[in-house]
């Protein structure tokens, strides 16, 4: 009989009260939990504690790099990353009991993402499956990416998990549009430290946003999302142009 492997399950906050305890709900039977909060001010901490005795504190990084924080304050090889407003329900948490069973294991496995958008499940537009790399070996993963959209490289095998994560996006239009626009400013800044791209033109500043609301709204059928599709594909395409326009600021920055 195969020997289940223990798992690391890494958590980062700040200020999540509001989302934290559903979150580690669903995971509490993990042989590890590891929470790395960025100096919250309202009771992330205090609700982490009630889970467990491994929780970090780390002024802001960026995303990225917190995550690989909480990665290298891990014990166990294999590692579950979430972010606090995502879910782990009964069926996804066998399915994770089915692969740390497993000997054959794959190194890292994707699994769809299920979209809370204020109040309703997103079918189209980009938004599901939307498949995360989040179960994987330590040794074999690390994060990587552009902030703020971190993703897991993978040295090795990929499985891919059928079982969908909840994820608990905007509960309001104001919540949206200030994180996106945090977003976008994020990524902007990061391209530039990077050496991206040289300061946008009007044309592309005027075409990108247009090819966002097309993409998101006709290929990728948003628009069967009825009134929910068709604004987050407004939106898509303004913070496009918001992205381009922080690009162009800061190139005259410079």
């Amino acid at each position: 009989m195969a020997v289940r492997a223990p798992l690391s399950v890494t958590v980062i906050t700040l200020n999540e009260e509001a989302n934290l305890r559903d979150c580690l709900e669903g995971v509490r039977w993990a042989e590890e939990i590891v929470v790395v909060d960025a100096l919250s001010t309202d009771r992330t901490v205090t609700i982490a504690r009630e889970y467990t005795d491994r929780v970090f504190q780390n002024p802001w990084p960026g995303h990225l790099q917190q995550k690989n924080f909480a990665l290298d304050h891990t014990t166990h090889e294999w590692i579950l990353s979430l972010d606090a407003d995502e879910r782990v329900l009964p069926a996804l948490w066998a399915e994770i009991e089915g692969v740390l069973s497993d000997p054959r294991a794959a190194d890292g496995y994707d699994l769809p993402r299920k979209n809370l958008f204020l109040g309703h499940w997103m079918r189209h537009g980009g938004w599901y499956p939307d498949r995360v790399l989040r179960l994987f070996r330590k040794s074999r993963g690390r994060f990587g990416g552009i902030n703020p959209h971190d993703r897991v490289l993978l040295q090795g095998r990929l499985g891919h998990l059928s079982e969908p994560l909840r994820h608990i996006t905007y509960r309001s239009l104001s919540q949206y549009i200030e994180k996106q626009y945090a977003y976008a400013c994020i990524g902007a800044r990061e391209r530039i430290i990077r050496g991206g791209p040289q300061r946008p033109g009007v044309g592309t500043m005027a075409v990108r946003p247009l090819m966002k609301f097309l993409e998101a709204y006709l290929v990728k059928r948003g628009f069967l999302d009825g009134f929910h599709g068709l604004l987050t594909a407004l939106f898509a395409a303004y913070f496009a142009f918001v992205r381009q326009a922080k690009i162009r600021e800061l190139c005259q920055a410079r």
